[in-house]
């Protein structure tokens, strides 16, 4: 197993990115930076799973915190929420990180 690459309460951004097949991480999140609330352990790539690859690489999984403004700006003002998304490591790179 692999030491986890970020830490709680660390920023870090989705990727960009649009690859071809299963893809688990929502679209809505991708390009927005949120905070690691919790790393969540390691598992099998789902994306990888779903073609039948029982050997899929083991990957840290990662809850991510995200302001409700962020996502949506054009909610009306004053939104305090935040959305968790659980999101793999593969799709997340530091907040300095320009994709």
């Amino acid at each position: 197993m692999s030491q986890p690459q970020f830490q709680t309460s660390e920023r870090v951004r989705v990727r960009q990115w649009e690859p071809p097949g299963h893809i688990r991480t929502p679209s809505f999140i991708r390009g927005h930076t949120g905070i690691v609330q919790q790393i969540a352990g390691q598992f099998r790539n789902p994306e990888e799973l779903a073609y039948g690859r029982k050997d899929a690489r083991l990957l840290t999984l990662y809850r991510v915190a995200f302001a409700h403004d962020d996502l949506w700006p054009e909610s009306p003002p004053g939104e305090q929420h935040a959305v968790i998304v659980d999101i793999y490591e593969n799709w997340l790179e530091p907040a300095e990180r320009k994709s």
